[in-house]
């Protein structure tokens, strides 16, 4: 699959969870494609990853637009006063946290390449009264802000979803002011998994499609200038979360459990730009 055809799938499955939303026809989890992190409302990849009180300070449709996998704007240790960059914003719903968190000294900028959660994104910063951000239209492997100009970035199960990783990355490095913060949610591989085997749980959970092993990820920051690299596992993914979905598709999941389990993961993903 080649990088535009990659960016078109992307593009019409957020379309579509975007305009999911704002009919009123529950969560943006409504499917599994090749760019879908859900298999259903509760699965256990998108549920439980914010609290009650920070959904309580957003508008619902926030909320049922993330399509996440971990919780950035918990582990990123925020700061008054900082510039923040979500790349892949959705609906908003780390903007707005991260928004919060920098206060009125600081900005949220938050990078999508799809219209209708680009609308959805700002419709839900006028309802919270968020004053502090702004959302720009573009894709993650080409920023349009300039050089040296963010303080942190912060990203929601969506490097992972790019065929350019390393321009990703590349675009982060070059944003960042030195010293400058990566701090994002991704799915990563630990260890080697058989292509066959990552093909059929790839059909369970589409944001597992594209995941880095973990090394391969430490290596492509690295080359990328990164400094004080680190990977902290926040949900590990079992084969008996997705026993029904497989079965159902004729896939023996007993038989490629032992080859599956403990491997993909979401993980919270440092990394630093060099001051020098």
């Amino acid at each position: 699959m080649n990088d535009n055809t990659v960016k078109d799938a992307v593009r019409q499955h957020y379309g579509q969870a975007a305009l999911r939303v704002v009919s009123g026809a529950g969560n943006a989890c409504c499917g599994t494609g090749p760019s879908s992190c859900c298999s259903d409302s509760a699965d256990p990849i998108t549920s439980g990853l914010y609290d009650e009180l920070q959904k309580s300070e957003l508008p619902e449709t926030a909320v049922l637009a993330s399509l996440g996998c971990g919780n950035p704007t918990a582990l990123a240790e925020l700061t008054p006063g900082e510039t923040v960059l979500d790349l892949g914003s959705g609906g908003g719903i780390d903007v707005l946290l991260s928004a919060r968190r920098v206060g009125p000294s600081g900005k949220a900028y938050g990078l999508d390449m799809t219209d209708q959660m680009l609308a959805l994104a700002r419709d839900n910063q006028r309802q919270a009264g968020v004053e502090n951000v702004e959302f720009l239209k573009g894709e993650i492997e080409s920023i349009p802000l300039p050089d040296s100009s963010v303080d942190v970035i912060i990203s929601n199960c969506v490097i992972n979803l790019s065929a350019d990783k390393d321009r990703v990355l590349a675009e982060a490095f070059r944003v960042l002011k030195p010293g400058g913060r990566f701090a994002v949610s991704d799915v990563v591989v630990r260890g080697e998994v058989p292509a066959e085997v990552r093909r059929n749980v790839e059909l369970w959970a589409g944001c597992i499609a594209g995941a880095l092993e973990e090394s391969d990820y430490t290596q492509r920051l690295r080359r990328a200038g990164f400094a004080e690299i680190g990977i902290e596992p926040t949900r590990v993914y079992k084969m008996e979360d997705a026993r029904e979905f497989l079965a159902a598709r004729e896939i023996d999941v007993d038989a490629i459990a032992p080859q599956v389990d403990g491997r993909f993961m979401s993980a919270f993903i440092r990394a630093r730009k060099p001051l020098a």
